[in-house]
């Protein structure tokens, strides 16, 4: 195969020779990339702590119960769980709205809130509801601030010019998005898991995410958690090292990914973001109707006709990620810090999604 030939090449190492083939191919050659709708090959069943997750924590997470869920590991990526969709109906809206309305919000901070004044960037969701919601198929049309975000960091905030965290660059940490993280990480093996940073990656057709990994958090024995919803991905795992070439997978709406281990260190990226297989405007699970019979304590909540409108029609054009980390093991505390006051600058081109057209004319990265 053409993608597997490429890894021989003499020059680039072989993950960076991958990403470009997978970053510009055509989307009709995609025959090497694994689809867990569908495993096969390298893929086995992972087996997960059914009983470190009772059925009424999953619903109050809105997550099927964890004897449902199916979990997926990869021959040579020990530590790696990926679990298709687990989702209950309707329950994916809550995520996305609360990454579009509410977790962009300050305290919480954003890439808008680094490049411009303070009065601009005041209640990014109401400046954005009306323009998303009148916008139609033209790419000429001016893009809402909502269509410029780029990323969002939670709790400890990830300082993307020295890519440390700190001890006095931190703001609580949402609880329903801890109580989410916890269960998927116990269900996985993960038991007292503490979501202490969270990056949220906003893609649209022309975004990807350079090769990275993600050694920042100072205790590695813990997991990764990432969760996606929208518009459809290609997602590249690779080795501990750049010249080892990668496993190319989809990433549909729903799906989530547990890096641990051995996985946890590895090299990573999203060369590319795909219209959704299915072939509509959404994926249908994002079409199903949230029961109006939750569960008491439920961290899920009902999005109003109007609200999810606004969260549909971003969605049309646009994948949304949230990363969660525990930061620091228990009891541990941060070395001491000098001459930081843990502020963020702009983030580097491998750490946070990345427009193509914005790569090559190289404005300030907005």
């Amino acid at each position: 195969m053409a993608a597997a030939a490429l890894t021989r090449e003499g020059g680039e190492d072989a993950f960076r020779r991958l990403f470009r083939f997978y970053r510009q191919r055509d989307a009709s050659d995609l025959r090497g990339v694994l689809d867990f709708s569908a495993p096969g090959g390298q893929v086995f069943r992972s087996q997960l702590s059914i009983s470190s997750v009772s059925d009424q924590d999953a619903y109050r997470a809105g997550l099927q119960p964890v004897s449902q869920w199916k979990a997926y590991g990869l021959s040579g990526y020990p530590g790696f769980i990926f679990i298709p969709n687990p989702f209950l109906p309707g329950c994916q809206r809550h995520w996305v709205k609360q990454c579009l309305k509410l977790y962009p919000e300050k305290p919480n901070v954003c890439n808008l809130y680094l490049h411009m004044a303070p009065e601009k960037t005041t209640d990014l969701w109401g400046q954005s509801k009306e323009q998303l919601r009148r916008k139609g198929s033209s790419k000429w049309e001016p893009r809402s601030l909502l269509e410029k975000l780029r990323w969002v960091t939670l709790g400890y905030h990830y300082n993307w010019d020295t890519k440390k965290y700190s001890a006095n660059h931190h703001t609580p940490f949402p609880s329903d998005l801890a109580f989410l993280s916890e269960q998927v990480a116990a269900a996985c093996g993960f038991r007292g898991f503490q979501a202490q940073a969270g990056i949220l990656n906003y893609y649209h057709f022309d975004s990807s995410l350079g090769i990275h990994v993600d050694e920042s958090e100072l205790d590695h024995s813990r997991p990764l958690l990432s969760f996606s919803f929208g518009q459809s991905s290609i997602f590249l795992l690779g080795g501990l090292k750049r010249e080892e070439a990668p496993t190319a997978m989809f990433m549909h709406s729903g799906d989530i990914m547990v890096m641990s281990g051995f996985s946890r260190l590895l090299y990573h990226a999203v060369p590319r973001v795909l219209p959704n297989p299915e072939g509509t405007a959404l994926p249908s699970c994002l079409n199903q109707a949230l029961s109006s019979d939750l569960p008491v304590g439920s961290v899920i909540e009902h999005s109003s006709d109007e609200d999810w409108q606004v969260c549909a029609k971003y969605l049309q054009s646009s994948r949304i990620n949230m990363t969660i980390r525990q930061v620091l093991a228990e009891g541990q505390k941060f070395p001491e810090e000098s001459g930081t006051n843990g502020e963020s600058q702009a983030p580097s081109e491998d750490s946070y999604p990345e427009n193509s057209k914005a790569k090559r004319h190289k404005p300030n990265r907005v």
